[in-house]
């Protein structure tokens, strides 16, 4: 941004100067959210897509905070240097009905083989923000709740009255799972564990029983992957745990293989795959892990990207507005409301219509 001002402008604006710009800036973005119209139902897919997932983001400590004799230290590991950030995306997008052989085919096909024929339908109007811890009056509002508050007002308005089917999928972040059923309606709410959040528990619980390159561990993930899209998943348990006391696992091999057990287990309710695909249900969070990605780590932790909590948070706010396609019309609105604070009383000003110079008198 300081390279960009200075070529239109011809002047070297410090970074502090260019933060405290954008957190200017940023002051506008929540009215401007609220007085965005929902996008037009004919526009929209039949099934409502609603997704959150945490980031972290560096910071820096405030120029009080830091020791004074610090740089006659010992060097330490610095630990505490990001805030979790709680990113959300709402869209819709229309049934993409599959079968579990086509979607675990999907999942293990080679990167030389042809491309798919099938053609996944697009999210729609999709929506992005991430929140921070915020400090509301002193009182510190959690990051989950301020990004989980603002997916239920997304959702209220893009689906009112609940006619539409609303995925919540997520990985297995337990506070996530309790926002969500708080905040979000119970009506047609349909909770879906991302696929590829398990997965890897599978790649790992292989590597307990063969080398994990082998085509035994291929085969055996493979396998298992298949049956939980067949909505077996409390099969598979069964199957791990009877596999782990054959092979007589034990110490940390058979506190890992519990570990993984335990998170199968504890989200069967959300990994009934079977009737997600019939439905054409979405399984994979491929929209909010692509936003923790571009949206977030692209800006946030390049290097030497350190920000305070209200730098940091003004960022997210004015990305995701560029993000979601809104960035002209928010200039407009900026505009406006600048406009209306410096002429408050412009409207009282009647327009004057100048005569044209036809009708207008010849000096004598």
């Amino acid at each position: 941004m300081p390279e960009t001002l200075g070529r239109i402008l011809d002047v070297k604006p410090t970074v502090d100067r260019v933060e405290r710009m954008n957190q200017k800036m940023a002051q506008s973005v929540r009215g401007f959210r609220q007085s965005r119209p929902a996008p037009e139902p004919e526009s929209e897919g039949a099934l409502c897509g609603v997704s959150a997932d945490g980031k972290g983001v560096p910071m820096r400590r405030h120029a009080p905070e830091v020791p004074i004799a610090a740089h006659d230290r010992d060097p330490k590991p610095k630990t505490n240097r990001k805030k979790m950030a709680v990113v959300g995306a709402v869209y819709t997008m229309d049934p993409f009905v599959r079968t579990p052989e086509e979607s675990v085919d999907s999942l293990f096909r080679d990167p030389g083989d042809e491309p798919l024929s099938i053609k996944r339908p697009e999210p729609q109007h999709k929506r992005l923000w991430a929140s921070l811890p915020q400090d509301q009056d002193g009182e510190l509002i959690s990051a989950t709740d301020e990004t989980l508050g603002w997916l239920a007002e997304e959702v209220a308005r893009r689906n009112p009255a609940s006619q539409k089917p609303t995925g919540f999928l997520m990985d297995g972040q337990t506070s996530l799972w309790e926002a969500g059923q708080r905040d979000l309606p119970p009506d047609d709410r349909i909770e879906i564990l991302d696929l590829l959040h398990a997965t890897p528990r599978i790649w790992e619980a292989a590597a307990l029983f063969y080398d994990r390159d082998s085509e035994q561990a291929w085969a055996f993930v493979y396998d298992r992957v298949r049956r939980i899209l067949r909505g077996e998943v409390r099969s598979v348990v069964s199957g791990l745990r009877q596999t782990g006391t054959k092979r007589k696992l034990r110490g940390k091999k058979r506190e890992k293989l519990a570990k993984i057990c335990g998170y199968l287990q504890n989200n069967a309710p959300r990994m009934r795959d079977d009737a997600y695909l019939a439905a054409g249900y979405p399984i994979a969070s491929g929209v909010i892990e692509g936003a923790c990605r571009h949206f977030v780590k692209d800006r946030m932790e390049r290097s030497g990207m350190r920000g305070t909590l209200e730098s940091a948070q003004a960022m997210l706010d004015v990305r995701s507005t560029y993000g979601n396609g809104d960035w002209d019309a928010f200039m407009a609105y900026r505009i406006e409301k600048e406009t209306q604070r410096l002429y408050p009383h412009r409207a009282l000003v009647e327009p004057i219509d100048m005569p044209e110079k036809s009708d207008m008198p010849i000096a004598a």
